[in-house]
């Protein structure tokens, strides 16, 4: 029984220490061809959001709201995915609920 435990332990450091490297870790996404990005982090962060000026129109902001929601959840998506690859490592693909 004593190495099950031990693989358990070394796999919940393992895991935190991931857990703690996706807090530096970002993603990019944008929408409308660039003209808005958003930075986030593995922890799903926002960091930055970008916004070209050209993407400014003061008669349309309904679409720059639109490109930052678009852009938003693409980062979220990113986000998911570099979370899933970097705990797929460890747990063999095994989704883990609170942790994927």
């Amino acid at each position: 029984m004593r190495p099950n435990l031990n693989m358990m332990k070394q796999m919940q450091q393992k895991l935190a220490k991931i857990q703690e490297e996706l807090g530096n870790e970002t993603v990019e996404a944008s929408a409308g061809g660039g003209a808005v990005t958003v930075v986030m982090t593995g922890h799903q962060k926002v960091v930055s959001v970008r916004i070209a000026p050209e993407a400014v129109d003061p008669s349309d902001l309904s679409m720059l709201e639109d490109l930052i929601v678009a852009a938003v959840n693409e980062a979220v998506e990113k986000s998911h995915e570099l979370v899933t690859k970097r705990m797929g490592a460890i747990t063999g693909g095994l989704k883990i609920p609170g942790l994927m």
